[in-house]
């Protein structure tokens, strides 16, 4: 890249400056692009457990959407996540981080591989959406039912999604309680106006709705998009 003549010709030397400034300049801007976008718009991150296998592995790379576009929500539609949907959940409720932070926690994401966040506390979560505001919910043996809201039928949480996906369905120990959340029993309940009920793929594992409860869109931070490692999976959602 540098030329021995450098050390002499002034005009070579400027000339050398300029084109690393240039450079330099170019990479700014393009990272500056690159994290406004993974900061409001797109995310990129490593999946650190298994909590959604078999579909989704620890080490997996998906790309999540924060972007809801208008026309998806619809009088069909009148929510901006479907049954079935894979969603990030924040649930250190956290909402008034401002622009700024949020910006400067993108660049430390994207540096540390999404592993270190500027903000403390809590944790983000990747679940599935398997009811929506107004539909009532019932779970036997690790298996959900779901009567959509303004449905005569209650129907299976598979024939409601969009796309086939298959949980991992423990063995219930005969110890266990109806009342647990690891016993794969639940009674129904309602969803309010503005509360999704969304759960692991791994149904031994129990950070989802069966232990908070049903949760508000507020916190659901974004979409699944598509799944861009390893190369042998890509897919999308």
């Amino acid at each position: 890249m540098f030329d021995k003549s450098t050390q002499y010709s002034y005009k070579a030397q400027k000339y050398q400056r300029y084109r690393i400034l240039k450079y330099l300049i170019i990479f700014f801007i393009l990272y500056i692009v690159y994290n406004c976008l993974t900061a409001f718009f797109f995310s990129v991150w490593v999946v650190d457990n298994n909590t959604m296998h078999p579909g989704i592995s620890a080490g997996d790379r998906v790309i999540f959407s924060s972007f809801k576009a208008p026309w998806s929500i619809n009088d069909e539609n009148p929510f901006p996540y479907k049954r079935g949907s894979v969603v990030l959940v924040d649930m250190r409720h956290e909402r008034n981080q401002s622009m700024p932070l949020r910006a400067v926690d993108g660049i430390v994401r994207f540096f540390t591989a999404q592993q270190v966040s500027i903000f403390s506390g809590g944790q983000y979560y990747i679940k599935r959406v398997i009811a929506l505001p107004g539909d009532e919910i019932t779970m036997n043996n690790h298996i959900f039912r779901v009567k959509a809201s303004g449905s005569m039928y209650s129907l299976t949480e598979y024939e409601l999604s969009d796309k086939p996906y298959h949980p991992a369905i423990p063995q219930a120990s005969d110890l266990w309680d109806d009342s647990i959340p690891f016993s794969g029993n639940m009674d129904t309940i309602l969803l309010g106006p503005d509360e999704y009920f969304v759960i692991s793929d791994d149904r031994s594992n129990t950070n989802d709705s069966r232990t908070w409860g049903a949760i508000s869109s507020s916190i659901i931070t974004s979409k699944a998009v598509i799944r861009i490692w390893p190369l042998n999976k890509i897919e999308l959602f």
